[in-house]
């Protein structure tokens, strides 16, 4: 089955802040970050479920890959990915999700 990968402004906003942020030392780096951020989530396509269960979540629905020091977490629903948010694996998911 082939899923669908869709972007939420919240994820992508991440990659865009995590990458403006790497860019002020490297520039190179910054657009290897967005590039695997991308060919994560478009890996999805084929292999959705790959992801492992995010802990904080304890929703076999709710997955994260890792991408380099970042967590990409997504959302399964019917026949799509949805990609919800994009973070720094040393941040606090938790508090972030209270917030919301």
């Amino acid at each position: 089955m082939a899923w669908r990968v869709r972007w939420t402004e919240l994820a992508w906003n991440g990659v865009e802040s995590a990458a403006e942020y790497i860019a002020r030392d490297s520039p190179r780096y910054a657009a290897a970050l967005v590039r695997e951020a991308r060919d994560a989530a478009r890996s999805l396509r084929q292999l959705a479920e790959r992801g492992r269960v995010v802990p904080e979540e304890n929703d076999p629905n709710i997955r994260e890959l890792f991408v380099q020091s970042y967590r990409l977490i997504y959302r399964l629903r019917g026949n799509e990915v949805e990609i919800i948010n994009f973070i720094h694996g040393a941040r606090d998911l938790a508090a972030i999700v209270r917030k919301r």
